[in-house]
């Protein structure tokens, strides 16, 4: 008994801090570093500060979710109908079955990994922050811990990275660069796209449009 009770206080009580207090680093960030020293990655440098959503353009938040999860206004954490057809088509590592919420997770608490008690905190750590933190919050964290580039965390520090302006500054197209280098940041690069980084900016400025903009995150 006092094994869950210690487990629930070490769970709990994070999530429960952090939907108040901006974190100053992530679980991903630690490893991303860790990983830099122990390789001799020569002039490796983590850059990430953390800004508020109301000092992001409205043109992320909504690209973002455009190309990651689509349904995240509504789902509960889990995305049941792209986990099923994941399972129906047997992809091992599906793209849209995984959340903004389970992403965030990840990011934020655990390791890199497939692991079944990885993914069975994951799934415990996303039911906690959709039962913690409003949408909006959830959607702030995502922007500010994902990586956009190699070493390059966060919308603050990519949008300056990339663009040399403030995330405040993103225009439609470079928000949909943005999230669109989301599946593999340290492959494809905002700032000098290739025909398919541009191709899939593209669409998500289209689907974007299609979901009604920036009011389709209106009511988070």
């Amino acid at each position: 008994m006092q094994i869950v009770l210690g487990l629930l206080v070490a769970t709990v009580l994070p999530v429960l801090v952090l939907r108040w207090v901006p974190p100053l680093t992530s679980s991903v960030m630690i490893q991303r570093e860790i990983a830099a020293t122990l390789g001799g990655e020569r002039g490796f440098v983590l850059r990430h500060h953390w800004v508020p959503l109301r000092q992001i353009s409205p043109e992320l938040p909504i690209a973002v979710v455009t190309a990651e999860d689509q349904k995240f206004p509504v789902h509960s954490g889990f995305d049941w109908d792209s986990i099923g057809d994941a399972i129906e088509e047997g992809d091992a590592r599906p793209r849209g079955a995984s959340t903004l919420t389970q992403q965030v997770a990840k990011n934020l608490f655990l390791w890199q990994g497939r692991s079944f008690l990885r993914k069975g905190l994951e799934a415990w750590f996303t039911v906690l922050l959709e039962a913690i933190w409003p949408k909006r919050r959830i959607l702030e964290v995502y922007l500010n811990v994902a990586e956009f580039g190699p070493g390059v965390y966060g919308a603050g520090a990519a949008s300056e990275r990339y663009f040399g302006k403030p995330a405040s500054a993103l225009g439609r197209r470079e928000a949909a660069l943005l999230a669109a280098v989301l599946p593999s940041p340290r492959r494809l690069h905002a700032a000098q796209p290739s025909s398919y980084l541009l191709e899939r900016a593209a669409w998500i400025e289209r689907h974007a449009a299609g979901l009604g903009g920036r009011s389709y995150l209106s009511g988070l």
